[in-house]
């Protein structure tokens, strides 16, 4: 099976040891439920008819929200994983916008071509392709370069081909099967999608609209706070595709704060970052603190006894979660 970007095994580059006091902050499954909440992701399974913005509204009504935001439209005829970010969580969902996803889907040829031709021209699409927006596309219309990790031909009878695609945020199906039936010289045109990943999100781990509806019920009328804590995950999930930085605690509310992180705060950093990559700041508690922008590479970062490694983007934690320890 093919992989998507997030799927890259990185080394973790130790730079030093310390302890975390545990007065401050918590283990991210641990979290009292409202503040599990607050920080919550929710791995649904949307179903075909409403849009990705009627779901969003739904679970607002559903959970009592002020705030929730998906990862990534979904069309309405087409169903499948939309991360859905709660209130504070929101501020980390567009990093799942720049997600790989993967689709299962049906392109219905519009006259038999023999099985071979058909893989070689699937094999064609990998890699860069040159899209242009549908007509009814909510962007500008002009021809952009996207990136298909990979296409699996799963099965063909006749003239519907189920095949797995892995593709760069912002491909579009519909265009690509169009694209493909043209090149077979043939035609084609998608007949029926499912999104099966977004990011680091999978089906096979998704919940439904009514589970989530239950589960709030069993919290508020009976006080069971398990079945909420299994349809609502950790805002930490949702990062699991950036590389990470591991900070000490000292250096966790100034960056809470908007400082940026300095070389000493560092404990230890994934492999892989370039300056200017987006990466994940944790603590050691494995908590979110936020999203900041490289500085330095890893090696860099790695070697490094002071300077600036990464400017902070976007801030999760509350500021006062850890106590403050700069002037």
């Amino acid at each position: 099976m093919g992989k998507l970007p997030g799927d890259i095994k990185r080394e973790v580059l130790v730079k030093a040891h310390d302890t975390t006091d545990p007065e401050y902050g918590c283990d991210p499954l641990k979290r009292p439920i409202r503040e599990h909440i607050r920080l919550g992701m929710i791995n649904l399974d949307k179903p075909r008819g409403p849009t990705s913005h009627e779901i969003v509204a739904w679970i607002k009504l559903l959970l009592n929200l002020q705030r929730a935001g998906h990862g990534g439209t979904l069309d309405p005829g087409v169903s499948g994983v939309l991360p859905v970010a709660l209130e504070d969580a929101t501020k980390v969902a567009r990093t799942l916008l720049l997600s790989g996803k993967e689709y299962v889907g049906v392109m219905h040829l519009h006259s038999e071509v023999p099985q071979n031709k058909l893989e070689q021209t699937l094999s064609d699409f990998q890699g860069e392709i040159y899209q242009r927006p549908p007509m009814r596309a909510a962007v500008k219309r002009q021809l952009r370069v996207r990136k298909v990790y990979y296409i699996e031909l799963i099965e063909c009878e006749g003239r519907e081909v189920l095949m797995r695609i892995g593709c760069e945020a912002g491909t579009y199906m519909r265009k690509l099967m169009s694209d493909i039936g043209e090149a077979l010289g043939c035609g084609a045109h998608m007949s029926e999608l499912r999104r099966t990943r977004t990011g680091p999100f999978s089906e096979k781990d998704s919940v439904r609209l009514h589970d989530i509806s239950d589960a709030y019920v069993f919290w508020k009328e009976e006080g069971r706070e398990e079945p909420l804590r299994r349809v609502i995950l950790p805002v930490e999930l949702s990062v699991q595709h950036l590389p990470r930085i591991v900070v000490r605690d000292g250096a966790v509310d100034a960056i809470c704060h908007g400082a940026s992180l300095a070389a000493p705060g560092v404990l230890s950093v994934d492999s892989g970052i370039s300056v200017g990559d987006l990466v994940a700041v944790f603590t050691l508690k494995g908590e979110l603190i936020g999203l900041a922008r490289a500085a330095m590479g890893s090696k860099e970062i790695y070697e490094a006894d002071h300077g600036i490694v990464a400017k902070p983007e976007r801030i999760v934690m509350s500021p006062g979660t850890y106590p403050k320890k700069w002037k």
